[in-house]
């Protein structure tokens, strides 16, 4: 009985519309036999090396001056090359039955690995990896697209541009402006600043603003306790300071939170894991638990923060640097939020130059260049005695893949650190920032919340 196996070989020496479809897709480990496995690698490096498909005698020399070839290898290989024969087949089918072999064979090298993890053989990963193994596994296909026709796919392009990309729009107007209205799903996005100028309460601020429209959020804490971000938010949203918390009748804090419910429809879950112990496996494990228990399914998710995340690739103290480390923490969250179809919001660290710096940059990321090379919306908080004074902060664009960075690239915001608030200001406070790409003429400020007429685009 035929092998897919022997004709997928045999059509990859004879059929090249079907090599240049598949070869991309196929790999090495997907052959339990080693004979076979041998000669695929063969014709995998030949045909990259000179973008021709080889003879049964070029594949025979190369394999018989391979290093890693013995005799009795030699002679099976050539034995199995010589029944590779041109045989007429239906190349859809072809295809279609290829594209199932790689993606069983992915899923039982998956199940494979798992056991290996399980048993502790695998010294590089732990079981939560696992669920990211097996979705790898189950997302093999084959991409057919060979792309887009600039000339020819007017229309599609147009309807793209006309459509109304789904996002999460924000209660700062500057905010609404650098991101065309909103943060989009699939996208991770990073607020950069030093110890105690405002991550966490700038992403309470978001969290407690999306609430407010009706959207349900979850929000992951790794450095505060659960009813410590509780707390910024209750101020936010209760219109008390902090220090007033503790002296609110509970008459009072019930009466505010009964009408608070009556606003908003959504829902907010804080979630604390302890510092560095948790990653994007136990994170994806408590969204299908949320699911499960509460019917809830977030519109966004907030991870406080970053770096003090594991990693579901590394285990804890393994040999690897912060960069590679600190890059698989972001491409595992922004993985997450495509998987989920939610935007993730994060924070990280300034390095110690940027905490004192007046003018923070993206080489001010704290143990990794790589972050800003994997979010997709990255900006900087930035704070002076100066704006301290004037209940102020700077917002800096260091990355935008949502519109041009160097349109507002700074701007001024007003904080409320009692209230746990952030709050436009005035137009007047933005005039005299130094390359802020902001328009030189002065104009006045007007709040349009949900908008966008008013925008530079």
């Amino acid at each position: 009985m035929e092998r897919i196996e022997r004709t997928a070989l045999s059509n990859l020496i004879h059929n090249e519309e079907y090599t240049r479809k598949v070869l991309p897709f196929i790999k090495e480990e997907y052959f339990s036999d080693r004979t076979e496995r041998l000669l695929f690698t063969e014709i995998y490096k030949f045909v990259n090396k000179y973008n021709s498909l080889p003879t049964k005698e070029a594949l025979s020399i190369e394999i018989n001056s391979a290093k890693s070839v013995n005799e009795d290898e030699y002679k099976k290989i050539t034995d199995v090359l010589s029944t590779l024969n041109k045989e007429p087949v239906n190349q859809d089918w072809l295809v279609e039955t290829t594209e199932k072999f790689c993606k069983d064979r992915a899923i039982h090298n998956a199940i494979l690995g798992g056991i290996q993890i399980i048993d502790g053989k695998d010294k590089k990963h732990t079981p939560e990896y696992l669920p990211e193994m097996l979705t790898s596994a189950l997302s093999v296909s084959f991409d057919q697209k060979v792309g887009h026709d600039y000339l020819q796919e007017t229309k599609e392009r147009f309807d793209f541009y006309k459509k109304k990309e789904e996002r999460l729009e924000l209660d700062l107007d500057y905010f609404n402006k650098i991101t065309r209205g909103g943060i989009p799903s699939k996208t991770l996005n990073i607020c950069l600043a030093g110890t105690g100028v405002g991550k966490t309460m700038f992403m309470t601020h978001l969290a407690s603003s999306i609430l407010l429209q009706g959207k349900n959020v979850l929000y992951i804490t790794m450095e505060m306790a659960e009813e410590r971000i509780a707390e910024r938010i209750d101020a936010n949203l209760l219109n008390v300071g902090m220090s007033d918390l503790e002296e609110l009748p509970y008459s009072m804090y019930e009466t505010k939170i009964n009408k608070l419910q009556s606003k908003t429809s959504g829902k907010l879950i804080i979630k604390e894991y302890p510092t560095a112990s948790a990653h994007t496996g136990h994170f994806r494990a408590l969204v299908k638990e949320l699911a499960l228990k509460k019917s809830f399914k977030p519109d966004i998710v907030f991870v406080d923060y970053l770096n003090i995340c594991a990693s579901a690739r590394f285990k804890a103290g393994a040999n690897v640097n912060s960069y590679t480390y600190i890059k698989a923490i972001a491409e595992e969250l922004r993985g997450m939020a495509v998987e989920n179809d939610i935007p993730i919001f994060s924070a990280t660290q300034t390095t110690r130059g940027g905490f004192v710096s007046s003018d923070v940059g993206l080489e001010d990321t704290s143990e990794s260049f790589g972050l800003p090379a994997t979010a997709d919306f990255m900006f900087a908080l930035i704070s002076s005695e100066e704006l301290d004074d004037k209940n102020q902060i700077m917002v800096k664009q260091l990355k935008n893949r949502y519109n041009d960075p160097t349109v507002n690239r700074k701007f001024i915001l007003g904080v409320d650190r009692s209230k746990m608030r952030f709050y436009d200001v005035e137009q007047t406070a933005q005039t005299d920032l130094v390359d802020s790409g902001q328009p030189t003429t002065e104009r006045k400020f007007e709040k349009k919340l949900g908008q966008f007429s008013d925008f530079k685009i």
